[in-house]
């Protein structure tokens, strides 16, 4: 045996064809798959200011659909709103006119009540025959003249003061005569033809129609006047317990009154 028989052999093997064929692959397609890799990279390094101009774009969409949303939102609640204050209204309305009408029925059975009141009396009236006396008075110092009036039956004094109740709330018009707006005078002419006393237009004239009566004695019925009479420049009717009924002003319309706050200067009674 030789002396170098017990020692390694550090020669490299031999490497055969086929490997290094497939290594010589390996390489190439590594080479291949760099080479792509870096023309990809080139071609993406040239595109990045066609994607930049891109970005302002997109942005401004964006921005543009935001505000759009934000009007619609805000034009949303504008609408919630405007239908509320609607239903409001219109839920006001609602009550009012329910109000409205009941007031007007309530006035209407007023009315129906003086009328069908007045119907009795004139009833009353015609079925007694009674003897209606004539009345009469005469006016200041500046002049005579005379009025009849006709003193209907007894009980006509309550259909004249529920007629006269029946248009408290009623509105004041100057030369109003009804139904449903009147003057001093005219309301208080309207209610005593109720049964059939036919009074003068103007309060000037009926202050002097009938019997003077001294404010210490008045009776539910009277005629009481502000002014001197035959120049009386406001009438009204007494309703008992210190008050009177009158057509007031503009303001005020229709309504029931205390003598004490407005002392009338006189008074007439026709019934």
């Amino acid at each position: 045996m030789s002396h170098t028989a017990h020692i390694r052999n550090h020669r490299k093997p031999r490497r055969n064809a086929s490997t290094l064929a497939m290594r010589a692959g390996v390489a190439g397609g590594v080479l291949s798959t760099l080479a792509v890799a870096g023309a990809a990279g080139s071609a993406n390094a040239a595109e990045p200011v066609t994607q930049t101009l891109e970005l302002p774009t997109l942005t401004a969409d964006l921005a543009t659909q935001l505000a759009q949303s934000a009007d619609a939102t805000q034009q949303a609640a504008a609408n919630y709103e405007l239908q509320a204050e609607r239903d409001a209204a219109a839920a006001k309305a609602a009550k009012q006119a329910k109000a409205d009408l009941a007031d007007a029925k309530k006035k209407a059975e007023a009315k129906k009540k003086a009328e069908d009141a007045r119907k009795a009396a004139a009833a009353q009236a015609a079925s007694r025959s009674s003897t209606r006396t004539v009345l009469s008075s005469s006016v200041g110092s500046s002049g005579s003249s005379s009025s009849t009036v006709s003193a209907p039956a007894s009980g006509s004094v309550a259909t004249v003061i529920a007629f006269l109740k029946a248009q408290v709330g009623d509105a004041y018009v100057m030369g109003g005569t009804g139904p449903n707006a009147w003057d001093c005078s005219g309301l208080v002419q309207a209610a005593f033809r109720q049964v059939g006393v036919d009074l003068p237009r103007v309060s000037q004239d009926q202050s002097t129609s009938g019997t003077p009566v001294s404010l210490s004695n008045i009776q539910v019925g009277d005629i009481l006047y502000w002014g001197s009479a035959g120049s009386a420049y406001h009438v009204g009717v007494y309703i008992g317990n210190g008050q009177y009924l009158d057509a007031a002003n503009p303001s005020k319309g229709v309504v029931i009154q205390d003598l004490s706050g407005y002392p009338a200067t006189g008074a007439v009674r026709v019934l």
